[in-house]
């Protein structure tokens, strides 16, 4: 049985990753109290004092848009914090493994991104993120890389809970319909991880970056229609809710740009780790099935 320490344990990946790890052995999971990403000395006394077998990163700097404003604070959790990680699971001899983003890409060209393209991040997030994972490689080890994207969950605050939200709130909702991805949920993105640390020599064989998220991609606008018809579907009720209008991203502004394409292709991770994920509208049905009950009708 492994000893797994998990950075980031309240986030919406790292609360799933409990779960689906806990069948592997001891989960030890971690807050800010536990694990300040901003200091060096706390990630190496956190990661000496729990002697993990291996180690799943979900913590991150998340906020694209506040870390244009902070950009400092965005790469020291995103961009310094990994590599350390990776040099005392190297001292350890344990596995890391490690989430980053398809916002390392500029999103400009149309066919899906490979692990071996170029990465050009267009905001301060992205271009942490993309130091985080040239800290990973330059100490090297035994880690995997999984960029993914557009993550959501049952909790916390994301783009689905936003969008159930709002669509009971107004009688309309203008999306991007200018910027896709591929929607993600957490708890398949750690059901997922948890089958590739059960197969540790793999990791061991084939450490790199490689593109995990969910089958095929969507803009804004047609993931917030989603949202909203299979939620009609599954809770039954199949009136009140907002109609949702496409708008482009020059007409909604934020601080941080945003790649408008950054779609990844995912066959290196099916062919090489043998994993694959499910259809994002089916991965989406499921969690939605699961929030049917509590979402409140009118």
């Amino acid at each position: 049985m492994q000893r797994i320490l998990v950075p980031g344990r309240n986030g919406q990946v790292g609360w799933e990753l409990q779960g689906a790890l806990a069948p592997l052995g001891t989960v030890i999971g971690l807050d800010r109290s536990g694990m300040d990403l901003t200091s060096p000395d706390s990630i190496r006394r956190a990661i000496r004092d729990a002697k993990p077998d291996a180690i799943v990163n979900a913590a991150a700097y998340n906020d694209v848009d506040r870390a244009e404003s902070k950009p400092d604070l965005a790469m020291k959790v995103n961009g310094i914090a990994p590599g350390i990680m990776a040099e005392e699971a190297k001292r350890l001899g344990a596995v890391l493994i490690h989430y980053s983003t398809d916002y390392v890409f500029d999103g400009e060209r149309d066919e899906p991104y490979v692990e071996e393209d170029t990465p050009r991040p267009v905001n301060a997030y992205g271009r942490s993120k993309l130091a985080g994972e040239h800290a990973i490689a330059a100490v090297g080890g035994r880690y995997l890389i999984l960029r993914t994207s557009w993550v959501y969950s049952a909790r916390g605050s994301n783009f689905v809970l936003t969008v159930l939200r709002l669509a009971r709130e107004k009688p309309e909702l203008a999306m991007v319909d200018d910027q896709s991805g591929s929607p993600t949920w957490a708890r398949a993105l750690a059901q997922v991880t948890a089958g590739l640390l059960h197969q540790r020599d793999l990791i061991s064989r084939h450490s790199g970056v490689y593109h995990l998220a969910a089958g095929g991609h969507a803009s804004r606008f047609e993931l917030a229609n989603a949202i909203i018809g299979i939620m009609q579907d599954v809770s039954g009720s199949p009136g009140g809710w907002a109609k949702v209008r496409p708008i482009t991203t020059d007409q909604y502004p934020l601080p941080a740009r945003r790649p408008c394409h950054p779609v990844m292709n995912k066959d290196k991770a099916r062919r090489v780790l043998g994993v694959e994920m499910t259809h994002w509208q089916d991965a989406l049905r499921s969690c939605l099935a699961g929030l049917a009950t509590t979402i409140a009708t009118r």
